[in-house]
């Protein structure tokens, strides 16, 4: 592996890791304040003299004459019982409960940035109507038309099954009953995604989810590129242009991913090795593009760097040597990093950035379509 990508990890903590670290000591010392106090009160509550159990068995000989007074027979109890049960189960599937998941204010901005956006001068004149679809960030071309020969698509009106279609400017086109368009402010965000949350806009289940973290922010709805797990931590790239979102999804354009992983135990040269060389996953081959060690002195922290997109693809290489992934963050994605930016926060994309993700890759993928086209003259 270069010495460039190694240098990624290796070296003094950043600012993050050492924020992060002092949060968890006060919160630790937190704990255990409250933890002493909780005890402090049962031993005080459990050596104060009771003086109101002479009251209290006054109210329940009260209570007890009251039923004598107006006895009830054993079913006629259970019949009430039966009722109330009833009417509580018709309430509870009437009114389904709905989780609400709390602002988490260990990472609140104090203050929201000032939206920036970038406007899309692309007419969408004379574009296939699959990728008019992908554009408009509904899913990839290839999806794109399935849903078209599937006939889930309309154009004024009309189902339309041919994917090259030529949309027009004011032509009007609905998927899936819903009407879609293409972008025209353009929005650029990036996080620094912690623990505990869902790479989601939305989740049934109630958990936490990144559009949690991004309360306050106004303006078009934003989608992740790509997915990072519940438990992984580190850059997220989240923005409306779908057109850049399938770019950056796609394996033709070797988008870079480099992540820092922490492992149970050291890796061994051996194990080291094997992964080089590439492992045979139920899913495929695969072999990372560069690995190193962080620190030489600590084994079980590695910097790997990788740019398929397959679903937990780091930590599944790690599990199918026999170690347990720890602790998995990633530190760039399409030459993006979290420098400046601490767990939980984000900031908007400048214009230098923006620009250079539209070009990413892209004299790489135009020689490999050249080579694609002398390969096919060739036969």
């Amino acid at each position: 592996m270069a010495k460039s990508n190694i240098g990624k990890f290796s070296g003094r903590k950043s600012n993050a890791q050492i924020k992060e670290e002092f949060r968890q000591e006060k919160k630790k010392a937190r704990e255990e304040k409250n933890a002493y106090f909780e005890k402090k009160k049962a031993e005080e509550k459990r050596l104060k003299p009771q003086d109101t159990r002479f009251k209290r068995q006054d109210e329940r000989d009260k209570a007890q004459g009251t039923r004598d007074q107006h006895p009830k027979s054993r079913n006629q109890q259970e019949e009430t019982s039966n009722k109330k049960q009833g009417r509580f189960e018709k309430e509870s599937a009437r009114k389904p409960i709905k989780k609400v998941t709390k602002e988490d204010k260990r990472f609140k901005m104090e203050t929201i940035p000032a939206p920036v956006t970038f406007r899309k001068e692309k007419s969408a004149a004379e574009m296939p109507l699959n990728k008019y679809i992908a554009h408009c960030g509904v899913c990839s071309r290839r999806d794109a038309v399935e849903l078209i020969k599937d006939e889930k698509v309309k154009v004024n009106g009309k189902v339309v099954t041919e994917p090259g279609y030529k949309v027009q400017d004011d032509d009007k086109v609905n998927v899936n009953g819903k009407n879609i368009f293409i972008q025209k402010e353009l929005v650029y965000i990036l996080l620094n995604k912690p623990k505990d949350y869902i790479t989601t806009s939305d989740d049934p289940q109630g958990r936490r989810t990144i559009m949690d973290l991004m309360r306050g922010v106004e303006g078009p709805r934003i989608y992740p590129v790509g997915r990072l797990d519940r438990n992984t931590t580190g850059v997220l790239l989240l923005t409306n242009d779908g057109e850049l979102t399938q770019k950056l999804s796609h394996p033709s354009f070797q988008v870079k991913k480099v992540y820092e992983v922490t492992l149970d135990r050291p890796l061994e040269k051996g194990d080291f090795e094997k992964m080089m060389n590439g492992l045979t996953l139920e899913d495929g081959f695969i072999a990372p593009d560069a690995l190193g060690y962080a620190d030489p002195k600590n084994k079980k922290i590695l910097g790997i760097e990788i740019h398929s997109g397959r679903n937990r693809i780091v930590r599944r290489m790690f599990e199918h040597l026999g170690y347990d992934v720890k602790g998995l963050d990633r530190v760039l994605f399409a030459n993006l990093t979290k420098k400046n930016v601490d767990r939980g926060k984000w900031r908007y994309l400048n214009e230098k950035e923006v620009r250079l993700l539209k070009f990413l890759n892209k004299s790489f993928v135009k020689k490999k379509e050249e080579q694609k086209g002398k390969n096919r003259d060739e036969e």
